[in-house]
């Protein structure tokens, strides 16, 4: 049966079991998320302008905060979760919406107790603000950040393949042609351990995953 859109709201107990979440985000220190369009590019980053929540991994990047640490259990959480079936919600957004539908459904995610490592952010067109930042250190530290799983990760479509399976993958249609949209949402839901939020036009994505939903 066709997916059947939803206001942009996260509704955690339909989702099954989930990692332990973290201790969760102190309202002195709120995650930053993008202003409206046009979005900004962060500035270079230096030891004395991390990104806020960042994991260290040098003079540059300091130690994150303990909320953003993942316990030492989540890996059996994580695969206690890919045992079934993800839960499928769709938030119906225009290519030029989709970013900020994305960036409030994670935001969601978070104050709902999901621990930051948790979500896998996917972008079918142009790159997310952050994924053009940390990129901008190199290809290495970038999948560094991937593989820790410490922190949100925002990935280009295209790397569905290399990304590992998390419990929770956001994927913002910002772009693209049905074919790229059919490439991405099978592998996005085969990595989403237990939901998969996507953000675009209901009549494209229902083509691509309502049938086997």
């Amino acid at each position: 049966m066709p997916l059947i859109p939803e206001e942009p709201q996260i509704h955690e107990s339909a989702q099954g079991p989930r990692a332990t979440p973290a201790t969760g985000r102190a309202a002195s220190t709120p995650r930053p998320v993008p202003g409206p369009r046009p979005r900004p590019v962060p500035g270079p980053r230096s030891a004395a302008t991390p990104r806020p929540g960042h994991p260290g991994r040098g003079p540059a990047r300091p130690a994150p905060p303990e909320r953003s640490q993942v316990p030492a259990e989540r890996p059996a959480a994580v695969a206690e979760e890919t045992r079934s079936v993800p839960q499928v919600q769709l938030i119906p957004a225009s290519a030029e919406g989709a970013l900020d539908a994305a960036d409030e459904a994670v935001d969601l995610l978070l104050d709902s107790g999901r621990a930051p490592g948790d979500i896998l952010v996917l972008t079918t067109g142009e790159q997310h603000p952050w994924a053009t930042h940390e990129l901008s250190f190199g290809e290495n530290s970038y999948w560094e950040q991937h593989d820790t799983g410490e922190d949100v990760f925002f990935a280009d479509a295209s790397a569905v393949g290399r990304a590992t399976a998390r419990p929770v993958v956001v994927v913002a249609v910002n772009g693209g042609g049905d074919d790229a949209l059919a490439r991405v949402l099978p592998p996005a839901r085969e990595r989403a351990a237990a939901l998969l939020v996507v953000c675009g036009d209901p009549q494209r994505v229902n083509s691509v995953l309502g049938a086997g939903v």
